[in-house]
């Protein structure tokens, strides 16, 4: 719509879901609400700043010590020499041909860990693991910082993929209204951090279902060291951060000890609860796991504890977890903790009973749709087989050649020479990044993609300019939504910004692979090549949908694939009939102890789940570190997204540092305060929000502020992972233990 003004009005997609754009003269002007949308994030209001900010990289630059020495120990220093595209791609071509001629694709790691692009086509990773592998291969990682630790775990306890179970196979929202009574959720569930879905979601309806879980007296039960990470209609027990493990045992040592226990249950559809009960019932240790045990490890009262075992054995109880759980040390244990505890109550695979994951963690999760597949970039096959868990991709640098353990296997890390990185900032997301820096000098050459000087970009020795979403055009659908959109291209590519498949094209052709890589097609016609085959998936599954170019002039629709009515979920499949649908696992059940695991000989996660105290928390708390800090997602932002606009509002940065009001008195910090957190590993400033609806000794600092100079010896803008540890949450799942990290504040 273009208005007399010359204003042009169009709505395109994105992780944080649908908005409108106004644009003018080749620049974006305003967003709004999409229509549909019953609680619009606010996030794109962000976007005409970042979209034209003077932070945008605006040619090819090349790190000025490694062009002229190849240096690489210097790398953050800022000093960059702009060239033109041709020859930027040549001398990028021609190191990756040496790295892989000299060294083997093994040598080089494909970095593209991130949400990029909610595009189809212009997808970053999808693009750079294609181009990777048709030059040779590349080493790959497995996981995510979000569920990497749950991906590992939880295939031996359910036998299912767990993203899959998260995603397809869990409770939804209308069967959780519907069906439960009793609502506990560990780590809680918080419409903020529903905001953002990958692909996005139209409709963010993750609050307006405690709305009405509210109205028919559901009992919600939020066990976390916030209030805030559920809405406040919900009851709140207060724990301290890392010890639910201690809680469910508790819990299901009452069940136990009160005959509460569904014996049916356990004999029918799991294996080996007799190797855990002696355990439990702390006959083996001579520590029973019962209420007054666990009360001084939560800080729960016992009580408090016995109240809550008896209404779950009583009522419809669904069992939930944030993924913020299992992003701690010994991350597995809660995971695998709360299956044997929703399998002792016998609810698992009823309606709107048992255990689920992630609910509020994004927003598709809980919505019921059509299964419909397609429009995906093929990446094409990976002849290196070297992989590594993907938080562990300092150890990697600074450890080539040194063996580890994940998930059964020991394996030397790979000995990696190139790192090539698209659409992510690991310099946000990774844990302990002032170690991070010491490894990010080891590699002989990074190669980044990028639309802003982020801290990755700046210590890349070469950065492509890439373009944003609104600068190219793509086809917006995500499996969890029920709409599909055509994303238009909203302004031109601002400085020489070139779409990552334009820049992957050119270094193809220039290494011998442009023809494999490309298939001779431009973006559009990949664009419609990935359509039609969608029209087709979906024409086959009675689903109609527009054709492209009508797609295109009517910019969005909704398809009729929005499932409102309850379905089996696939643990009332294998509860209605085990023996026709057994689980994936060695038994066909329920893995409460597990032999394959035990078989592993890991002394940091055995047969069946125990209470396993973190290296770092309030229970080992320190006069140095006596504070407990979690880093919970923002809500101003997908990550580190946008970050460019955000961190110049006035008093935005440095990030908000929340904390008890007794923990502030006695440190002489009052509200607004810029204060310096800090422990051994590093030092970040922060600005004081004084509260009381976070447990006594916690503080939560937000992820996503961008990570500066550490020769300074402080981060000024706030960002929590030059705090967090950078440590594997156990041998077995190896993910991010952000969450286990013990700090001190002071004034600044």
């Amino acid at each position: 719509m273009t208005k007399e003004n010359g204003i042009k009005t169009r709505i395109t997609s994105s992780h944080w879901g649908a908005f409108e754009v106004d644009t003018q003269g080749g620049r974006i002007i305003a967003t709004r609400p999409f229509q549909a949308d019953p609680n619009p994030p606010t996030i794109p209001q962000a976007v005409p700043e970042a979209v034209h900010h003077k932070l945008r990289v605006s040619r090819p630059s090349i790190r000025r010590a490694w062009l002229e020495n190849r240096d690489r120990a210097g790398r953050g220093d800022g000093d960059y020499v702009e060239l033109p595209w041709d020859e930027a791609l040549d001398i990028a071509a021609s190191e990756i041909d040496r790295i892989r001629e000299k060294h083997g694709n093994s040598a080089i790691y494909g970095g593209s860990y991130g949400w990029s692009s909610a595009g189809r086509f212009h997808h970053a990773q999808s693009q750079v693991h294609r181009f990777l592998n048709k030059i040779g291969g590349y080493v790959s990682s497995f996981g995510s910082y979000s569920t990497g630790c749950a991906q590992a775990i939880m295939p031996h306890v359910l036998g299912i993929p767990f993203l899959q179970y998260t995603y397809d196979c869990q409770e939804s929202w209308q069967g959780i209204a519907k069906n439960t009574e009793t609502l506990v959720m560990f780590g809680g569930i918080n419409p903020k951090n529903s905001q953002v879905s990958m692909g996005g979601v139209t409709e963010h309806d993750t609050a307006s279902w405690f709305d009405r879980f509210a109205d028919q007296g559901m009992k919600c039960i939020n066990i976390g060291p916030q209030r805030t990470d559920s809405v406040d209609t919900c009851d709140w027990i207060s724990i301290r951060p890392g010890t639910d493990t201690a809680l469910m045992m508790a819990l299901a040592f009452v069940l136990e000890d009160e005959g509460l226990t569904n014996r049916s249950f356990l004999e029918n559809f799991t294996t080996g609860f007799e190797r855990f009960r002696p355990y439990l019932m702390g006959e083996s240790d001579g520590h029973p796991k019962d209420p007054n045990w666990a009360a001084p490890i939560c800080e729960i009262a016992p009580q408090t504890i016995r109240d809550l075992a008896h209404r779950m054995s009583k009522t419809r109880t669904l069992i939930t977890l944030s993924w913020s759980l299992q992003r701690a040390e010994h991350g597995e244990q809660p995971y695998w903790m709360s299956v044997v505890l929703g399998a002792m109550l016998g609810q698992i695979g009823l309606p709107g009973g048992g255990v689920g994951y992630g609910y509020g963690a994004i927003g598709g999760i809980g919505k019921s749709m059509r299964a419909m597949s397609g429009m995906t970039l093929d990446q094409g096959q990976n002849p290196i087989t070297q992989q590594i868990p993907v938080a562990r991709i300092a150890d990697m640098l600074l450890n080539p050649g040194k063996p580890y353990d994940f998930n059964g296997k020991n394996q030397p890390y790979p000995d990696v020479r190139l790192v090539y990185w698209v659409g992510g900032n690991p310099f946000h997301h990774h844990q302990d990044l002032n170690r991070l820096h010491k490894a990010w000098q080891q590699p002989e050459c990074i190669i980044v993609n990028e639309p802003w000087w982020t801290a990755t970009a700046q210590r890349a020795d070469i950065v492509f300019p890439a373009t944003t979403p609104f600068e190219r055009e793509d086809i917006g659908r995500s499996s969890m939504d029920d709409y599909l959109f055509n994303m238009p291209q909203l302004v031109p590519p601002q400085g020489q910004a070139r779409d990552d498949y334009d820049i992957f094209s050119g270094l193809a052709d220039r290494l011998g692979a442009g023809a494999a890589f490309s298939e001779n097609k431009s973006s559009e016609e990949w664009l419609r090549t990935l359509y039609k085959d969608f029209e087709k998936r979906s024409e086959d599954a009675g689903v109609s949908i527009p054709n492209f170019d009508t797609l295109r002039s009517e910019n969005w629709v909704r398809l009729p694939i929005k499932d409102d009515d309850e379905k089996p979920t696939y643990m009332a499949r294998f509860r209605n009939d085990p023996i026709k649908h057994p689980l994936q696992t060695p038994s066909g059940r329920i893995e409460i102890f597990s032999e394959r695991i035990e078989s592993f000989g890991y002394d940091d996660c055995g047969g069946h789940p125990k209470w396993l105290p973190p290296s770092e928390w309030l229970g080992k708390a320190a006069a140095d570190a006596p504070l407990h800090m979690v880093s919970p997602q923002p809500g101003d932002k997908l990550h580190s997204q946008l970050e460019a606009a955000l961190q110049d509002v006035p008093g935005a940065r440095p990030e908000t540092l929340v904390m008890h009001p007794t923990d502030a008195d006695a440190r002489g910090i009052k509200q607004g305060d810029i204060v310096r957190v800090f422990n051994s590993r590093g030092a970040c400033h922060a600005r004081a929000k004084l509260s009381s609806d976070i447990h006594p000794s916690v503080v939560a600092l937000p992820t996503g502020a961008w990570y500066g100079d550490p020769s300074e010896n402080i981060d000024k803008n706030g960002n929590p992972n030059v705090l967090t540890k950078d440590v594997g949450t156990s041998s077995l799942g190896q993910g991010s233990s952000a969450h286990s990290a013990l700090v001190d504040v002071a004034l600044a």
